[in-house]
């Protein structure tokens, strides 16, 4: 069998004759029985419709304890007001006909109640969460039914009859219903199910109340005959809300699906596009996604974004960003996708804890360093190194392995004509954050050396927790990297800074590129050479991610 979908897998790629693809699909189902050829289906959360991901469990979680507290605030609430109105009207409220169908009311209460306290908890199995869903519709429900049927019978003179009892179980009944289709969204035929059993208590105390009462038989048909009608349409109308509900989140998630990917949250926008938290459908591994949105999809932006994904994929180091797939939507909607970086810029980083040790600085640049050596060295330049597009995180689980973003500004020299540098540059004569621009990129001219600059600044906004300079606007800023020399970093932070730590900042931002270092392997080696090229161990990095992922859990 593996053989005959081989060849049939042959034929589909051209090299004997073509087949029908429902027998590829076939042969492909034998042997790989858990795969399916067709197209994925959109993975939505549908509460109790599909709960057998992660996502759905954690969805149908949520929307039951909504639905709980909705009906057990609305439930209560109707309770404690009407109380007090039933002992003004009623001279003996707690009479044996009055208190039953209070209880039942109370029932009807706590039933959803329940709900609500136990989805709140712990997280819950699917099997788990759908007792509550059915379970619990219907016993609340039933509740309201014996209430408007013990109330029926009680011949209190509060009762305009024992029918009218029934319209108020029946409307209790309704509201349970809607307010489950709206917040727990499912399937139409599942809701019609769940409606129709919820529903039959309460037609079978209409029935066990007409058989008990002296009304003309003419009276109990008309009356039954419009509780079974009015049941028939709280159970249409709920699964009409259900269709509709159902139809705009799986909408909704196919409007979020980007091929093999779903995006789940959006993490942060820049000039070049969008990337949102995504997942892919058959990995289920978290993943970034990057995306061009249409709006923004001139043809320059295009060839920009084409060229930072081919680019950034040739690289390797394990300091840059890792491509893992590139695509177009039939929308026209450009994207890739990247490892997903669960850690925190160095812009974050400063701004929650200042400035940062020596040691750790040096750790951080030498791994920034070797990842611009890589890319000098097959003729790219970043154009846009700075905190912000430096992301620390965690890797096999080892702390503090710095990660490059971010390669929309990317420059390849080694292939680009005059013409196409020119026009490069003509069209973003300031490439780059001000705070970080090198003297030489501010008139157009970059080279290897500019990207060293840029870490020389992002390494004197660790050591200090300050930036380099400091400006009112961006004209300003372009001034001082043009003509103002920086202040050495130990004369702007309490902090200890090294001698050689130091010497090596200020020598990469030297103003004229032929006196700072010559290329990016050159400052990772004098950088390897500091002294306080050790001095951050593994035990201390551990210490802080620990104490990291504790506050983000928090929040």
């Amino acid at each position: 069998m593996r053989v005959q979908a081989a060849r049939s897998h042959r034929r589909q790629s051209g090299v004997d004759a073509p087949v029908p693809r429902a027998r590829v699909d076939r042969a492909l189902a034998q042997v790989f029985p858990t795969m399916s050829t067709a197209s994925p289906r959109v993975p939505i959360a549908l509460g109790s419709a599909t709960s057998d991901t992660e996502e759905g469990r954690s969805f149908l979680q949520s929307r039951l304890k909504l639905f709980g507290g909705w009906v057990f605030l609305i439930s209560g609430g109707f309770f404690i007001v009407g109380m007090p109105l039933r002992v003004a009207i009623e001279p003996v409220p707690f009479a044996a006909p009055f208190w039953v169908p209070s209880i039942f009311h109370l029932l009807g209460t706590f039933v959803p109640g329940g709900i609500w306290l136990v989805a709140r908890g712990r997280s819950l199995s699917s099997a788990v969460l759908q007792v509550l869903d059915i379970g619990g519709v219907v016993l609340t429900c039933g509740c309201f039914s014996l209430m408007a049927g013990t109330l029926a019978l009680s011949g209190l003179d509060v009762i305009e009859g024992p029918f009218h009892a029934l319209s108020a179980g029946l409307l209790a009944c309704t509201l349970v219903l809607l307010a489950r289709a709206i917040s727990v969204p499912c399937t139409p035929r599942r809701t019609v199910w769940v409606s129709a059993a919820a529903m039959l208590p309460m037609i079978a105390v209409g029935v066990f109340v007409a058989s008990r009462t002296d009304s003309p038989t003419a009276r109990k048909q008309d009356a039954l005959l419009d509780l079974v009608a009015w049941s028939g349409a709280a159970v249409a109308v709920t699964a009409t809300g259900s269709r509709v509900i159902f139809g705009l989140r799986a909408e909704m998630a196919r409007i979020r699906k980007l091929g093999q990917y779903t995006l789940e949250s959006k993490l942060g926008e820049g000039g070049m596009g969008v990337v949102y938290r995504a997942r892919h459908a058959l990995l289920r591994r978290p993943t970034a996604v990057k995306i061009l949105p249409p709006e923004r999809a001139s043809d320059e932006d295009i060839r920009r974004f084409e060229r930072e994904v081919q680019l950034t994929a040739t690289l390797t180091h394990p300091s840059t960003v890792v491509i893992f797939d590139y695509g177009r939507t039939p929308e026209g909607v450009f994207y890739y996708a990247m490892e997903l970086l669960d850690g925190i810029t160095l812009e974050r980083l400063v701004a929650r804890d200042g400035a940062q040790p020596p040691g750790r600085v040096i750790h951080i640049l030498r791994q920034v360093s070797g990842a611009l050596a890589e890319a000098h060295a097959v003729g790219l330049i970043h154009r846009d190194v700075k905190p912000a597009n430096i992301i620390l995180t965690e890797r096999g689980g080892m702390p503090d392995v710095a990660k490059v973003v971010d390669f929309g500004l990317v420059k390849h020299f080694s292939t680009a004509t005059a013409e196409t540098a020119l026009n490069v540059t003509a069209a973003n004569v300031v490439i780059g954050t001000p705070l970080y621009l090198s003297p030489e990129a501010i008139g157009g001219t970059v080279d290897a050396r500019s990207d060293l600059y840029a870490l020389g600044a992002v390494g004197y906004f660790l050591v200090t927790g300050q930036p380099l300079f400091e400006a009112r606007n961006v004209v300003e800023m372009c001034g001082h990297h043009l003509h103002t020399t920086p202040t050495p970093p130990s004369r702007r932070t309490e902090q200890e800074v090294p001698d050689d730590l130091e010497r090596i900042i200020l020598k990469c931002l030297a103003k004229d590129p032929s006196d700072r270092y010559q290329s990016a392997r050159a400052l990772q080696d004098a950088l390897a050479q500091s002294a306080w090229a050790t001095p951050w161990p593994d035990e201390a990095a551990g210490r802080w991610w620990s104490v990291f992922r504790a506050s983000q859990s928090r929040t």
